[in-house]
């Protein structure tokens, strides 16, 4: 008798226990991570191999290619990589070039970035009769790159004597229209009484747009700075025409000089300080969008209020 009372208490406690549900695993999720994950990979294991690259000699790149493992030149490849002159006059080093890459990257963003607040000014502020048409042409520009327009511009450059010169490496190319038009849509949600206040304040279109306009900018600046910055910092084509003197060389252009050194059957090239070169080229445009990354996002999401 006690065993059934003790076997039916047994069964009752095994019945009330609460039994955990099991976890069902979602595929929707595994499949979405799977494609991040190769995604990620796609691009970083190209960075990778140069990267490894970068630590091995000229003879072993040109025997068996890229790399995967580390080699024993990494201090060498970009000792020379900054610090050795090269060219076909010894006169430029890497040093020089990441200067005149960040010379170019700069002019361009701040460029493109003042002129792109000035039209969206003028057209979102200025009762100007063919504002809307104006804003339409620029914004057409869009389907006109650099590449279409090259020739023009190339001989616009030539006239005026710009070539060789900061100048004419960055002020052709510093209207935008991507920032005329972020920077109008942003202008856009700005509430109408704010402008009425300054205006019963006594600012002035100037004293508003310094003031006013600007410092409530700052997230969209820092957006545009990015993009404009890496497309200065990206630019072969330009820099090749406009520039012959090796001390305006950038480092987009030095990694080719390097490589050019092959078509011309002289020597070998020396694939390692090219593979440095091309490190240190990425890790200033890398470290911009690391620092601005939040303020990017953030000005972005801020024009669509």
């Amino acid at each position: 008798m006690a065993d059934i009372t003790e076997t039916s208490t047994g069964s009752a406690t095994q019945a009330a226990a609460p039994t955990r549900p099991a976890k069902r695993i979602k595929w929707e999720a595994v499949g979405d991570h799977a494609i991040l994950i190769a995604g990620a990979l796609l691009m970083l294991v190209p960075v990778y191999m140069v990267f490894a690259t970068s630590s091995w000699d000229a003879i072993t790149i040109h025997r068996q290619g890229m790399q995967f493992g580390f080699g024993d030149q990494f201090g060498v490849n970009y000792d020379a990589a900054l610090f050795e002159y090269g060219g076909f006059t010894d006169s430029v080093n890497g040093m020089t070039m990441l200067a005149n890459s960040m010379i170019l990257g700069l002019g361009f963003a701040i460029g493109k970035i003042i002129v792109g607040m000035m039209a969206a000014y003028a057209i979102v502020y200025f009762r100007l009769k063919f504002a809307t048409l104006a804003f339409w042409m620029i914004f057409t520009t869009l389907l006109l790159p650099l590449e279409v327009r090259i020739l023009p511009s190339y001989e616009v450059i030539t006239w005026m004597n710009l070539g060789n010169t900061y100048t004419g490496l960055i002020v052709p190319l510093i209207a935008s229209a991507t920032a005329t038009f972020f920077f109008r849509q942003y202008f856009r949600s700005i509430p109408e009484e704010l402008i009425e206040a300054a205006r019963i304040d006594g600012a002035g279109p100037v004293k508003f747009f310094i003031d006013i306009l600007v410092p409530l900018s700052k997230t969209m600046i820092a957006a545009m700075f990015i993009i404009m910055f890496v497309f200065g910092w990206n630019q072969y084509l330009w820099p090749t025409l406009i520039t012959t003197d090796e001390s305006l060389f950038t480092l987009v252009r030095g990694i080719r000089q390097i490589i050019q050194s092959y078509a011309d059957g002289s020597e070998t090239p020396d694939y390692g300080q090219a593979a440095a070169l091309a490190i240190i080229a990425m890790t200033p445009p890398v470290l911009i969008v690391v620092f601005f990354q939040s303020w990017f996002v953030k000005g972005l999401t801020e024009s669509d209020k």
